[in-house]
């Protein structure tokens, strides 16, 4: 019996067939395929091409989740920046689905932690376990377009997820310099409150490159010239992080000091985080800018940042923390949730 997943972005939709295997607990990929979101009119017409265009010669799936970036209401979704309605029980009628869920395309990553594979993760640090600790809780934060917080309860093969706005709780600066840089931000957006998501994702990067490089001694610096090309160009924006880790890694130390300064926040919001959610099952480090990252979530700078939490720094040591290296996995876990449905 076959099952459809999708994970839904603004950019992007990716659309997985797939179906169970006898050997094994995890969803096995028939057929996927992307699409660009900008080239359709709709989530519809996509689906509707994927199903009977691209997998004509496929089972018909029984059951379907969709993890969308977008808020979500009684099964339904508005992906903003497309100006798309998703319903998902629209969908189910029209496309003959038994079930048909929306979920958010963070909070479904927990569905996805029961069945991961060794490759496609890392352990920054294994943890201990107590007796009487509340093995069952796991947390996932991910940085990418935005912050991603979300937590679950996993005890044998029963899921709870509890979804989560943590990504925008304040930002509060440990240092004169991330002081510093709050004013400038507040600034520059126009804003009164900076939230850790303006910091510690992609974008975040790439603002606290251009306050780097506002400075009178980076004036000179090469990306300078691709700082005025950004004014123009949203696409110009989007390739900055891109930039900015790669003279990093070449000694640019300009570069080395946004990268410290961005890599920094991340474990002190992780040691937060820890802290708030006791979450002795795991610490998961998800997200794009993961795999990107993830020898940097081992590095002297990220656990002394973790660790920097006082009296509390003991308990964060028996914390497992686990960075997710699988690019795919949000379709992964839609695809573990889909599997799940099978059932209802």
């Amino acid at each position: 019996m076959n099952f459809l997943a999708c994970d839904l972005g603004g950019t992007k939709v990716l659309l997985g067939i797939f179906k169970k295997d006898i050997n094994d607990d995890s969803p096995k990929l028939i057929f996927k395929k992307k699409y660009l979101s900008s080239n359709w009119e709709s989530f519809e017409l996509i689906l509707e091409d994927f199903l009977k265009n691209q997998c004509k010669n496929i089972d018909h799936p029984s059951s379907a989740c969709f993890a969308v970036a977008g808020p979500l209401s009684n099964n339904q979704a508005k992906i903003i920046n497309l100006s798309w309605n998703i319903s998902g029980n629209a969908l189910q009628n029209k496309f003959n689905l038994k079930s048909c869920e929306l979920i958010n395309d963070f909070a479904v990553q927990i569905y996805g932690i029961p069945y991961l594979k060794n490759n496609q993760y890392s352990i920054i640090q294994n943890g201990s376990h107590f007796e009487g600790a509340n093995n069952d809780l796991h947390a996932i934060v991910g940085a990418g377009t935005g912050l991603g917080i979300a937590r679950g309860i996993i005890s044998g093969n029963k899921v709870k997820v509890l979804a989560s706005e943590g990504g925008h709780v304040e930002y509060s600066p440990k240092s004169n310099l991330e002081w510093e840089l709050k004013i400038w931000l507040k600034n520059y957006l126009k804003i009164e409150r900076i939230s850790c998501e303006r910091i510690v994702s992609g974008s975040g990067l790439s603002r606290i490159a251009e306050w780097r490089l506002s400075k009178p001694d980076a004036q000179n610096h090469p990306l300078q010239k691709y700082l005025k090309e950004m004014k123009i160009s949203d696409s110009a924006r989007k390739e900055l992080p891109e930039k900015i880790c790669k003279l990093s890694k070449e000694g640019d130390q300009l570069m080395i000091e946004v990268e410290r300064i961005w890599l920094g926040t991340y474990a002190s919001l992780l040691g937060d985080v820890a802290l708030q959610e006791l979450c002795f099952g795991g610490l998961w480090i998800s997200g794009g800018t993961a795999p990107k990252h993830f020898k940097n979530f081992k590095s002297d700078l990220f656990m002394k940042q973790f660790f920097d939490k006082g009296r509390l720094k003991d308990i964060l040591k028996t914390i497992p923390m686990k960075v997710i290296l699988d690019e795919e996995f949000g379709l992964f876990s839609a695809a573990c949730r889909a599997k799940m449905l099978l059932k209802t």
